[in-house]
C-alpha cells in the first residue's frame, strides 16, 4: 500500500485536474436499501479528462503550488513541470493499476509515482519548492487526446509500443521484457487449430487498444490469401482487458485477445480460460512509458528512471511480484447456477422493469451484485432478498410494498425503489439518462443523503457533480472507501453481460427464423 506524504494535497490535485433537493424519504437513513455485503471487483469506468473548476479552492498543502497549472492545458519540457512545479501522470484508474481507498492511493502505477516523485526532485536537487508528480486517471480512450492537449505530461498505463502511436507521441525505452498478444479462449468457444481459423469470426476488443492494430494486420494477411476477414466488434471503453478475460471464462465470449501477462493475474479465479499461446496476434511487444514528442529533457529523465525501476530490475520485479498475484473478484454473474436464477426471474424483472422506465437487464444485475439473485440472502442490517432492502424501506409510503419475503414483491419493491431515487434526486437535464441511474444505484447502496452530501463536494472540488465515473465516484472513494465504487463498476459489468447474452440470443432467434427454423 501507498501512502503519500501529503494524502489530503494528492487528493485535492486529483480533483483540481478531474473534473438538489433535501427532502428524504423517512425511511432512508444512510443506507437504507445496503446489504452491507462489500462488493468484490472493481471497474476502471471512465469518461474524460474536464476543466471545470472552482478557481477560489485553497491548496491546503504548505508549499505554494500554483494550483492552475493543474487546471489550464500546459505544453512544455521538463524546464516548464519545473517551473510549474507539477508533472501530471496520466493512467487508467482500475485494481492492481491505481485506485483509491479512501485517502490511499494503491497500485502499481501509484508505486512507481511515488518512486518517480522521489527520483526526479533528487536529480532536480530542489531544497525548498519541490516538484509534485501527481497521478490523473482517464479513460483509455483519452490517455492521449489528455496527453496531446496538454491535460496531462506523462502517461503509464501499461501502453504497447506501435507503430500508429509512434507516429503522434514519443516513447521511453521500454519498462517490460518482451512479450506477446494471445488469444485467450473460453467455455464456449469453437475448435481453433491456428489464427487462419479466425477468418470470418468476430474478435472482441477495445477500439483505442494496440489489439486493433494487430486484428487489423491479421485481417490483411486474411484478405491477401483470399480469405474472409475477421469481424471486429468494438467493446465499451470503460471495459478493461480482465473484464474480458472474466467474459471468456464465463462462456460469454468466446475468446479475447490480451497480453500474455494478463491471464496470469486470474490464476486459480477463473478456470475456464485456456491461454493460446500458439494462436499469437503480436510478438516482442514492449510496454513502456509515453510523453509528448517536445519532451526530451522529460523523456531523458523517464529513461534514466526506468534503468533503475523498470521490469528486471530488483525493485520492478518485486513490484510485478506484488500485484501479480491472485484477486478476490466478483463472481461471474454468468455462471451456470447464477444464470439459471436469472431466466427464472427474468420475467419478473421486465414486468416491473417496464412498468417503472428502469432497464430490466440493469435491475437484474443490480439482484445479482446484492445477493447472486438468492431470495433467501438475510444479510446482518436486515436487508432481505434478491434486492437486498430493508423492510423499513419497503414500508415507505414511497415504496409501499408488502411481502418483500415473497420474491416478486422484493424486486418490485427494489426496482420501484430506484426508480424514486433516480426521479427524486437526479431527475436533472443537465444529469445524462446514465448517469442519472449510475447515481440513483450509488444512493441506492450508500443512501441518498450521503450522495447529496458527495455530489457537493464533488463541485466544490471541481469534478463534475452529474458524471458518475472519475468524478463523484472518486470523491466517494475518498470519503467512504470503495465499497459504493466497487458498487455500481460491478452493476455495470454485469449488466453489459447480461445484455450481450440478450442480444445473442436475439441474433440467433433472427437467424433461426430466416432459414425457416
Amino acid at each position: 500500500m501507498v501512502r503519500r506524504a501529503h494524502s489530503a494535497f494528492f487528493a485535492l490535485l486529483l480533483a483540481l485536474v478531474l473534473g438538489c433537493s433535501n427532502d428524504q424519504p423517512t425511511a432512508e437513513g444512510d443506507a437504507a436499501a445496503n446489504s452491507g455485503q462489500a462488493p468484490t471487483s472493481e471497474q476502471s469506468e471512465s469518461t474524460t479528462v474536464t476543466t471545470a473548476v472552482d478557481e477560489d479552492i485553497a491548496v491546503t498543502n504548505e508549499a505554494t503550488l500554483d494550483s492552475l497549472a493543474l487546471i489550464t492545458s500546459r505544453m512544455g519540457d521538463l524546464d516548464v513541470m519545473e517551473e510549474a512545479r507539477v508533472i501530471r501522470l496520466l493512467t487508467v484508474y482500475g485494481p492492481g493499476r491505481y485506485y483509491l481507498d479512501g485517502p490511499n492511493a494503491e497500485g502499481i502505477v501509484a508505486e512507481m509515482a511515488t518512486l518517480f516523485d522521489e527520483f526526479i526532485n533528487k536529480r532536480l536537487g530542489k531544497k525548498t519548492l519541490k516538484v509534485n508528480v501527481v497521478v490523473i486517471p482517464v479513460a483509455r480512450d483519452q490517455l492521449i487526446p489528455a496527453l496531446l492537449s496538454g491535460k496531462g505530461d506523462l502517461v503509464s498505463a501499461g501502453m504497447t509500443i506501435t507503430d500508429e502511436r509512434s507516429e503522434q507521441i514519443d516513447f521511453s525505452i521500454p519498462s517490460s521484457k518482451p512479450l506477446s498478444e494471445v488469444l485467450v479462449t473460453g467455455p464456449s468457444a469453437p475448435p481453433l487449430e491456428s489464427i487462419e481459423g479466425l477468418s470470418g469470426q468476430t474478435l472482441y476488443l477495445r477500439e483505442s487498444s494496440s489489439y486493433r492494430e494487430s486484428a487489423e494486420a491479421l485481417n490483411e494477411r486474411l484478405v491477401a490469401t483470399g480469405q474472409a476477414p475477421a469481424k471486429i466488434h468494438y467493446m465499451s471503453e470503460l471495459l478493461e482487458d480482465d473484464d474480458l478475460i472474466e467474459m471468456v471464462n464465463a462462456g460469454l465470449l468466446p475468446w479475447a485477445v490480451v497480453d500474455e501477462y494478463k491471464p496470469q493475474l486470474w490464476n486459480g479465479v477463473f478456470n475456464e480460460i485456456v491461454v493460446r499461446d500458439d494462436i499469437v496476434f503480436r510478438e516482442g511487444g514492449r510496454l513502456a512509458w509515453a510523453m509528448r514528442k517536445d519532451s526530451p529533457m522529460l523523456k531523458q529523465a523517464v529513461d534514466d528512471f526506468l534503468k533503475k525501476n523498470r521490469e528486471g530490475t530488483l525493485i520492478g520485479n518485486i513490484l510485478r511480484n506484488r500485484y501479480i498475484r491472485d484477486f478476490d473478484w466478483a463472481a461471474n454473474a454468468l455462471g451456470d447456477d447464477d444464470y439459471d436464477r436469472f431466466r427464472k426471474l427474468e420475467s419478473i424483472f421486465k414486468e416491473y422493469g417496464e412498468q417503472y422506465g428502469v432497464d430490466y437487464l440493469l435491475a437484474a444485475a443490480q439482484g445479482y451484485q446484492e445477493s447472486r439473485l438468492d431470495q433467501g440472502v438475510r444479510s446482518s442490517a436486515g436487508a432481505v432478498g434478491v434486492m437486498q432492502l430493508l423492510p423499513t424501506t419497503a414500508k415507505d409510503p414511497k415504496v409501499g410494498i408488502a411481502d418483500i419475503d415473497q420474491v416478486e414483491s422484493n424486486i418490485h419493491a427494489g426496482i420501484k425503489y430506484l426508480d424514486y431515487l433516480r426521479s427524486r434526486y437526479f431527475d436533472d437535464p443537465a444529469i445524462s439518462k446514465q448517469d442519472q441511474t449510475f447515481l440513483a444505484l450509488a444512493a441506492y447502496n450508500a443512501g441518498p443523503s450521503r450522495m447529496i452530501n458527495l455530489r457537493a463536494k464533488a463541485e466544490a472540488a471541481g469534478y463534475d457533480p452529474n458524471v458518475w465515473f472519475d468524478n463523484v465516484e472518486v470523491i466517494a472513494a475518498r470519503e467512504i472507501g470503495r465499497e459504493t465504487v466497487q458498487y455500481v463498476a460491478n452493476i455495470f459489468k454485469y449488466y453489459l453481460s447480461y445484455r450481450m447474452v440478450a442480444m445473442q440470443e436475439l441474433n440467433r432467434l433472427e437467424a433461426r427464423e430466416e432459414v425457416g427454423i
